[in-house]
């Protein structure tokens, strides 16, 4: 097969057709933070009694004071209670004054909201609270749920039907599932929506950055996955400031499709990953879209490369079994995933855990999605000055540094506990990305997408175990923090058993994965080719 290497150097490593490319793929990741934290900001226990309006019948003109007294029980701190009301009765306003109610029912008629946060929520639209409280954690898990299935589905898809079809699909599973959220009649048709949604959110988050990726040469190769991840950091800023102005869930989910629908036009014009064409034998198809990326670069290819190119052979047959026949692979395998698994478990359990932190939950979400900016700008400079291997160890053990300090902070200092894990977020999605780059460089095109998705999906595993993890919470406070700062550090410390990538071209067969990562590039061109 021809090295692609070569071939990227000479129409450019990342010119202006790998720019539009990137750009291209990486918008729809700005629009999936909405997607990923709308259904956070929610009251889950909003102030609220039961909607007692059928005393209106009796007497139109009572007043509001009146009606509560005469409807509602009240708990031993003196309050109403928030899930119960006296049951109706057929009396007239003077015996229901004289005699008063006395035999207790659930809410009849609905809720009455008081003192909400936001105009409307999935709790208050669907009464999610008393003995459908625990569907709030369900719509959660069943979100995890789908972005896990999307991963599932869309890593295999993505090797065998190629990256293209593999981001169209999900984009437009994302667009008509939004909608038909926002939509919803009931929460068990917005359940099965979210599932959806989250179907597409995962499959095209896991195809995203390879098809960048394989398009751009090594001297840039890591801003793929970073410009990927800053994207989504600066829509986790604007959800916070939609989500102040707007306050209405519905509302908020639409504004979400409407720039999915602009990503449903010209999806359908992203290019095909050349390298997956070639490792298909696909050559011809191929050869089109090199020849395309040099013009839009304004580059020109020697003819014997395209000869070269012309003859390539069908790649190697991928699949997980590559992997586990490698035991250099495997190893690789196991630690990349174990980390990615870690970072995600670590980020999750404090996201969920955002509005306990004590300060608005509007400025914590900003400050989330704020800290990510620096963290993958200085990453797309820092990963080609330091390489992978060092940035991958630093990030996690710093990462699980700052999330363990938590630990020292005694409680009521809000400020404290927020700048903490601000600080712990910093480093943890910086992790991320690293996982991001590492996986894709590891790993030989034939299992590429597959090493990508399965540690896509050890990532979504840790993300539907972080409610579970923060629930132990009821035995000690510690014990979630303990439990994700100390994997989050055994996976950074575990960083000292991987090859370093950066500066190589990405390997085509498993015995370059296998064999080359510990020879140092001596082309010149992978550090001083001007673009």
């Amino acid at each position: 097969m021809a090295d692609f290497g070569e071939i990227l150097r000479n129409i450019g490593e990342f010119g202006l057709f790998q720019q539009l490319t990137l750009i291209a793929v990486c918008f729809p990741n700005l629009i999936q933070s909405f997607i990923f934290a709308s259904f956070l900001f929610v009251e889950f226990d909003p102030d609220r009694y039961c909607n007692t309006d059928w005393i209106l019948s009796a007497d139109s003109e009572i007043t509001k004071e009146e009606q509560l007294n005469l409807t509602l029980p009240r708990g031993e701190d003196g309050t109403f209670n928030r899930c119960e009301m006296f049951k109706p009765v057929d009396w007239n306003i003077g015996a229901i004054r004289e005699y008063g109610l006395n035999e207790t029912t659930g809410c009849q008629n609905g809720w009455v909201y008081i003192n909400t946060m936001y105009d409307t929520t999935v709790v208050t639209d669907f009464n999610l609270v008393c003995d459908k409280a625990n569907l709030l954690g369900v719509i959660q898990a069943i979100f995890m749920t789908g972005i896990l299935i999307g991963s599932l589905i869309f890593g295999p898809f993505a090797e065998s039907f190629g990256r293209k079809r593999a981001n169209q699909i999900p984009v437009v599973i994302m667009f008509i599932f939004v909608i038909a959220a926002a939509l919803s009649p009931n929460v068990y048709l917005y359940l099965v929506f979210q599932l959806l949604v989250g179907v597409g959110a995962g499959g095209y988050r896991v195809n995203c950055i390879i098809l960048t990726t394989e398009w751009i040469g090594a001297s840039k190769r890591s801003w793929g996955a970073c410009v990927t991840q800053l994207f989504g950091a600066v829509g986790q800023c604007i959800l916070a400031g939609m989500i102040y102005f707007l306050r209405d869930w519905r509302v908020a989910q639409l504004i979400t499709a409407a720039p999915l629908a602009i990503v449903i036009i010209y999806i359908w014009f992203i290019p095909e990953s050349a390298r997956w064409l070639l490792n298909k034998g696909k050559t011809e198809e191929a050869k089109q879209l090199i020849m395309k990326a040099a013009a839009i670069n304004k580059r020109t290819i020697p003819d014997h490369l395209l000869d070269k190119i012309a003859v390539t052979e069908v790649g190697a047959k991928g699949g997980i079994g590559v992997i586990i026949k490698s035991p250099v692979l495997i190893k690789h395998f196991i630690i990349v995933v174990l980390a990615w698994f870690s970072t995600t478990l670590s980020v999750f359990c404090l996201y969920f855990n955002m509005a306990n932190f004590g300060l608005s939950i509007f400025l914590t979400q900003f400050l989330f999605g704020a800290i990510e900016i620096p963290a993958h700008t200085l990453n797309m400079w820092l990963l080609e000055v330091f390489g992978r291997r060092k940035l991958f160890i630093v990030t996690f053990v710093l990462g699980g540094l700052s999330s363990m300090l938590i630990l020292a902070v005694p409680q009521g200092y809000d400020i404290a506990v927020t700048s903490l894990v601000v600080l712990a977020r910093f480093f943890l999605m910086w992790g991320t990305t690293v996982c991001n780059v590492f996986i894709q460089e590891l790993f030989p095109t034939s299992v590429r997408q597959t090493a990508t998705g399965l540690g896509a999906i050890a990532a979504r595993v840790g993300g539907l175990l972080a409610p579970l993890v923060n629930m132990l919470a009821v035995y000690h406070w510690f014990i979630p923090i303990t439990i994700y700062s100390s994997m989050t550090i055994i996976s950074g410390v575990l960083g000292f058993l991987l090859p370093e990538t950066s500066k190589k071209d990405l390997p085509e067969s498993t015995e370059e994965a296998e064999n080359k990562r510990n020879e140092t590039s001596t082309n010149p061109y992978i550090c001083s080719t001007k673009l």
